[in-house]
């Protein structure tokens, strides 16, 4: 039987307004449930951003697990969804599929060529969902790569 695949699936209600481009708020990135994103909040992380900047690095990334009484990589996986969703395109929306797919990083995406990068979604957005139809097409996810592109260069 098929896992579920809410993780891949856009939601059906419309996306809500970013903070600013790419900046999303912290309840909206996939994975975080709505305690842990109150939890965040009250420790002052508001949004994906202010995600980043709380944990630029391993040692900060321990720190914040240390607090949240979590193992490392569940916070690692939220910084690498954080960075992934400010990709215009990408948004909370498609971060967790770019995840699930092996892209961990907006300068991984920039730097994977679209003849990977497509077939490898399709394959597991069919895999997840057994529709192919709701996969992003190979004209959306070039726009991914090329505003990657743009975000890393900064």
């Amino acid at each position: 039987m098929p896992r579920p695949a809410s993780h891949l699936t856009p939601r059906s209600t419309p996306a809500p307004i970013p903070i600013s481009p790419g900046n999303w708020p912290i309840a909206n990135l996939p994975g975080i449930a709505p305690e842990m994103a109150a939890t965040l909040v009250q420790l002052g992380i508001h949004s994906t951003h202010d995600f980043l900047d709380r944990c630029p690095d391993d040692r900060a990334i321990l720190a914040l697990a240390n607090d949240l009484h979590l193992a490392k990589h569940h916070v690692r996986k939220w910084v690498a969804l954080s960075d992934l969703a400010r990709v215009p395109g990408v948004g909370c929306t498609y971060a967790g599929t770019l995840l699930h797919a092996g892209i961990a990083s907006v300068a991984q995406l920039a730097a994977t060529p679209i003849h990977r990068l497509h077939p490898q979604l399709v394959r597991l957005w069919v895999a997840t969902t057994q529709r192919r139809d709701l996969c992003p097409d190979r004209a959306i996810v070039s726009d991914w790569l090329i505003a990657a592109r743009s975000l890393s260069r900064r």
